[in-house]
């Protein structure tokens, strides 16, 4: 096998190896792509859940200010019966709602906590992916330069061929 067979064999092989090495990059870059999408929806569902929660402990706080209203006005009311029983009902529907508020609090901050706890996974897996990237970047430009080295190479055969 000739000289110029061989390198014409390396330049195949580095040619395959580069294009292999580009093809793995651009699957990283897309996988990147995606969970960068998907890290995007996260912290968008974070943001609405937390406006949510704030919403629904405003909402815990005008209950229970509704609830200690109630509680002063069943007070004062004693001498009323009629009255009294009215606002009997009154404090039991809001101690209700106090506890479906406090309920949905909890769910809220349950699933914001899940959440965080996702968010956290993606950034971990997006980090993990960016240096995968950065790696096959790096094994990219060395099969570049191993690539025009070997191209420089071959010229420089192809000169002292010609020369004689």
């Amino acid at each position: 096998m000739s000289m110029m067979d061989k390198l014409k064999e390396r330049i195949s092989a580095l040619r395959l190896e580069a294009e292999t090495a580009q093809d793995k990059a651009d699957d990283a870059f897309s996988r990147v792509k995606t969970l960068e999408q998907e890290l995007l929806s996260k912290e968008q569902e974070v943001s609405s859940l937390t406006h949510k929660n704030t919403l629904l402990e405003e909402e815990v706080e005008k209950l229970e200010k509704q609830l200690g209203d109630a509680k002063v006005a069943a007070e004062e009311g004693s001498a009323h019966g009629t009255a009294n029983e009215g606002l009997n009902r009154k404090l039991s529907q809001r101690e209700e709602e106090l506890e479906e508020a406090d309920k949905n609090l909890r769910e809220t901050t349950e699933k914001l906590r899940q959440t965080d706890v996702k968010a956290e996974q993606f950034e971990r897996k997006v980090t993990s992916l960016e240096s995968e990237v950065e790696s096959w970047e790096k094994k990219y430009e060395d099969l570049s330069a191993k690539y025009a080295e070997a191209k420089s190479e071959l010229e420089e055969i192809n000169k002292q061929l010609e020369a004689f």
